[in-house]
């Protein structure tokens, strides 16, 4: 089956969150519910600022080291964009539920677990960001990221964005890359053995297809056959949802 890599997105769709978000792509849905902020236990509380807690849920069993490892980066990535001073000793709760994992392309079943803990971080990236706008928590940006692959085949080198299952399987590196809206680089990870050249180009696609600048380098055939701009389409998911929340007054 062929994965779809075009996103899509629904807002503020749980009632008894402050804020929600639903996010699919490329095979992945992650549902994020956000509350904050909110009274914090005294052992977690920091006098200055306000205390983030990210909790993955899996989409089967218990959460285990990958949910903590990825619960981790997360939560240090939203720490850099959250207006976290604007409510010292308080705490802003983000659950992440994962509903839905790519087929493996081989046997036709859902897989619980890529071989890779960066292939479904994108979404739970995006989920995060979108969950936290949909409770109008005070962002300093937003951010946008993607999974990219890299494959050395003998003297030919290929760069894939938003690969399926069987191509991390096959790369000889994977790559998350987050951006700020105003371009500049949040998060960097990455798996496997790669060159300084080839990072260079993998940042220069990967920033294409976040932020839609224009490159002659790095992946831009790919990128123009991709999903486009991931900070293009934040933006007009929220203007529909600010456009159905004041329907009311046409």
């Amino acid at each position: 089956m062929t994965l779809s890599s075009e996103p899509t997105a629904i807002l503020s769709h749980l009632h008894r969150a402050d804020g929600s978000a639903t996010f699919s792509q490329n095979g992945y849905t992650v549902i994020g519910a956000v509350n904050g902020p909110i009274e914090v236990q005294r052992r977690d509380e920091l006098a200055e600022e306000a205390a983030i807690e990210v909790i993955i849920r899996p989409a089967a069993g218990v959460g285990g080291t990958r949910e903590r490892h990825l619960e981790s980066i997360i939560q240090s990535t939203l720490r850099q964009i959250v207006l976290i001073q604007n409510f010292p000793r308080t705490l802003i709760q983000l659950t992440l539920q994962i509903t839905g994992t790519p087929e493996n392309e081989t046997t036709g079943s859902k897989i619980v677990q890529a071989g890779s803990n960066l292939a479904i971080l994108p979404a739970l990236l995006q989920t995060s960001n979108l969950t936290l706008l949909s409770a109008s928590i005070p962002l300093s940006t937003t951010i946008s990221s993607v999974a990219v692959a890299l494959i050395l085949e003998d003297s030919s080198r290929s760069i894939i964005p938003h690969p399926t299952l069987l191509e991390i399987q096959r790369a000889d590196s994977v790559h998350v890359l987050g951006f700020t809206s105003a371009g500049g680089l949040l998060i960097a990870e990455s798996e496997g053995c790669f060159s300084l050249e080839d990072w260079d180009d993998i940042h220069i696609g990967a920033k294409q297809l976040c932020c839609g600048t224009s490159s002659e380098e790095g992946m831009s055939d790919a990128a123009e056959a991709g999903p486009g701009d991931m900070m293009a389409f934040i933006k007009s998911t929220m203007q529909e949802k600010v456009a159905n929340d004041l329907s009311w007054k046409v």
